[in-house]
């Protein structure tokens, strides 16, 4: 077991500064270093947390900190080598019978929280114990079982649905690793909003993730889909175009055009360079059917 884990120590003009990824919840920190690390470069750190083991992304840039949310502090100790590695890999093979160290603890204290995972850090300065509960927990009777039973410092980490399977799940519908394990540090809000938009299927099982929650993804374009979209007519207005007026019905936004009801009752697809003039702005909403304010819905 290494040393106790200490405050990050600032930075002098001559070190250097690299953003490396660390731990179970991918976590992000700006590491100083008296030696040069490319991307990719797998390193032994000292975090807040302790020894850990840690990849190398980038050069901390006032750009690439500044993309950082609330990034942890540390130093970057020495590159990994063959001794770390070993150590590393008998601990991962604890830590798949950590589980089942904690669970009875859990039982017995009749405690309402299902435990999703056990991390040790490389240098044994803690265990870190990941929950979910719809509830706050009193686990103080709980840490101190298992502070005797590991003999180190017990951390205990509430997460959400999200978090589970950032921790546990492999590969999503696309066939790529998922994105919460890969790279996500933050995991912005999803919703149906974003799936309308973008006319993406609202079948809750074509548009949910591993998590059983809407897709991260569908959050990625969606700036530039609702950009876009402001640079369309909103349905429902009234367009005066070369061929005469017509109401719109609907939006082809990647494509830029619009689907418009003409005076005939015809409704035709057009670019929005044959709009002449917006002659009424649209509220964005298209009849069900039936009359009354009451029957409109959101396209």
């Amino acid at each position: 077991m290494t040393d106790s884990p200490t405050s990050p120590e600032p930075s002098s003009a001559s070190s250097l500064q690299y953003v490396c990824r660390y731990g179970s919840m991918r976590h992000l920190g700006v590491m100083t270093a008296t030696s040069e690390f490319r991307y990719g470069d797998e390193v032994v750190i000292r975090s807040d947390r302790g020894t850990e083991i840690a990849t190398v992304l980038c050069e901390a840039t006032p750009a690439a900190i500044g993309g950082l949310h609330e990034p942890t502090e540390g130093k970057i100790l020495r590159r990994l080598d063959a001794t770390d590695r070993g150590d590393w890999t008998q601990m991962s093979a604890m830590t798949r019978r950590d589980l089942d160290v904690c669970q009875p603890h859990v039982d017995r204290l009749n405690l309402p929280m299902q435990l999703v995972d056990v991390e040790r850090v490389l240098g044994g300065e803690r265990v870190v114990v990941y929950f979910i509960s719809e509830n706050r927990v009193d686990f103080r009777e709980l840490v101190k079982s298992l502070g005797q039973e590991f003999q180190t410092r017990i951390e205990m980490r509430q997460i959400g649905i999200r978090d589970e399977a950032k921790l546990l799940a492999d590969f999503g519908d696309c066939g790529q690793e998922v994105c919460c394990s890969r790279f996500l540090s933050k995991m912005p809000p999803v919703s149906m909003k974003m799936a309308k938009l973008q006319r993406a299927s609202l079948d809750p099982t074509k548009i949910s993730g591993r998590c059983g929650r809407l897709k991260c993804c569908l959050r990625y374009e969606f700036d530039t889909y609702e950009s876009l979209a402001q640079e369309l007519p909103p349905v429902g207005s009234q367009l005066l175009t070369r061929d005469g007026q017509c109401r719109v019905i609907a939006q082809d936004i990647l494509a830029g055009q619009l689907i418009v009801q003409t005076e005939d009752q015809r409704r035709i697809m057009i670019p929005v360079g044959d709009v002449v003039e917006i002659l009424a702005v649209g509220n964005g909403m298209v009849a069900s059917g039936k009359k009354g304010k009451d029957n409109l819905r959101p396209l």
